[in-house]
């Protein structure tokens, strides 16, 4: 049986790499970008929930899984909304704090 050897990958080599993989990504990700995609998706979840919550209402889906899920969605979207507003406050905060 024979053995092969591995070529070793210098991690430039990957980084090279991983730069030519990111090139189609254009999509910029500052604090704006993603502060209003976590308002967007927190809009977007609170639709899903009010439309689950009227389906069952009114009998025409008796899924309560789905109804749990949407619920769960909706909760996890507000709380890292919450996190990211909280993480923004501490660090301008801190900013402030600072004696030039």
């Amino acid at each position: 049986m024979e053995i092969s050897s591995l070529n070793r990958l210098d991690p430039i080599q990957l980084l090279e790499q991983a730069n030519v993989s990111n090139k189609g990504q254009d999509k910029q990700y500052d604090f704006r970008n993603i502060f209003s995609e976590a308002v967007s998706n927190v809009v977007e979840t609170d639709k899903a929930l009010a439309k689950e919550q009227y389906l069952f209402a009114t009998g025409q889906s008796e899924d309560t899984h789905s109804l749990g899920f949407a619920a769960s969605k909706a909760q996890i979207s507000v709380d890292l909304l919450v996190t990211l507003r909280n993480k923004a406050l501490e660090s301008y905060n801190e900013l402030m704090r600072i004696n030039l």
